[in-house]
């Protein structure tokens, strides 16, 4: 099996959770990305998030919250994602920047618009009563 290696920001507002969706594509998926050489996990969600969404992630309040893995959205069957998801503080104003064309905040009922590892973090939030 092969699985992409990738980091994600589970950034929760009034019970939603922040989805972004890049130009082109018709779902929401977690915001973040791949390490670059070198980077550890904190180093390459901050640049990501930065990239992404115009925002400055604040290193001391990152925390790792879940890792999940799940098919990858638009790769052949058996292609994982594995995700290893961290909340965390941010200064700045969000807004979509690079490849990202929209950001939204979603609930539980938002499921069927998000990518399948999106679904299972969805359901993972709702589990632990952290979204609507």
């Amino acid at each position: 099996m092969t699985f992409i290696d990738k980091l994600a920001w589970i950034c929760l507002k009034e019970k939603k959770v922040l989805g972004a969706r890049s130009q082109g594509r018709d779902v929401y998926y977690l915001p973040g990305g791949k390490r670059e050489l070198g980077e550890n996990d904190h180093e390459a969600l901050i640049r990501e998030i930065q990239e992404e969404l115009s925002v400055f992630l604040k290193p001391e309040t990152l925390k790792l919250i879940h890792v999940m893995r799940g098919q990858a959205h638009g790769k052949a069957p058996g292609v994982q994602v594995q995700l290893t998801c961290y909340t965390g503080d941010w200064a700045g104003e969000l807004h979509p920047s690079a490849e990202i064309e929209a950001i939204e905040w979603l609930s539980f009922q938002d499921r069927s618009r998000c990518s399948e590892t999106m679904q299972i973090m969805l359901d993972w939030l709702k589990n632990q009563k952290l979204i609507d």
